[in-house]
Order: C-alpha cells, then structure tokens, then sequence
C-alpha cells in the first residue's frame, strides 16, 4: 500500500457512515409492514445510499470523480433526514429515536464536507 493510504474502513466518515446504516435498520426493524412499504423501503434505501457511494467515491481516481460519489452521498444523506423527519412528525419512531439519529446524520454531513473539501485542496498539491 501506498504510504499515508487509508484504507475504505478506516476511513472516519466511511465508519460513521455505516454507523448510521445500523441505527437506520434498527428504525426500520421497528415498523410495521404498511409502514415498511410507505416510508420505511425509502428511508432505508437512502442510509444505506450514503455508505455506497462514500465506498465508490473513494475507489475512483479523480478528485472530480470522486466528489461526484460524495455529493451523491449527501444528497442521499439529505434524503435520510427528511425521512426522519417525517417518521417522527407522523409518530411512528419516538423523539429520542428521530434525535439520534439526526446527530449522527449530522456528523456524517460536517465528514462528508470535510472529505469534498479535502479533495478539492489535493487537486493543487
């Protein structure tokens, strides 16, 4: 391996990231099937979007096309937060549940900032 490499699982972003696909399955294990086909399949779909694409984004070459796959990534975060959103508004997961969720949503949002940034600055060293 290259000196300074990170490997995909240690990657900070990548680990809370899936992190966050295991707090997101706890939630959707907790729904009923009506609630699983209405709301849950797409909320599901897109925490588990955020981990895929961070995996992908970082198996590309190009900074370009790296950040394509990290905008992706939080576009589908954004999605994972409007779900929550909604299962809490519509009382189907509790307070604390919609809150634990959105904090560690919003560490990987700052993180996948913090990664697009990053690219964007190795494009000039």
């Amino acid at each position: 391996m290259e000196e300074g490499y990170i490997e995909l699982n240690n990657l900070f972003v990548y680990k809370l990231s899936l992190e966050l696909c295991n707090l997101g399955w706890q939630v959707y294990g907790g729904l009923d099937w009506q609630q699983k086909k209405i709301i849950g399949d797409q909320f599901i779909r897109a925490v588990d979007s955020v981990a895929a694409n961070i995996a992908e984004g970082y198996g590309r070459f190009h900074y370009l096309d790296k950040n394509k796959f990290y905008y992706n990534a939080r576009g589908s975060l954004l999605e994972t937060k409007h779900w929550n959103h909604l299962l809490h508004t519509r009382k189907i997961i509790t307070q604390d549940q919609s809150d634990k969720f959105l904090k560690l949503a919003n560490q990987v949002h700052y993180n996948i900032n913090q990664l697009i940034k990053s690219q964007y600055n190795s494009k000039n060293q």
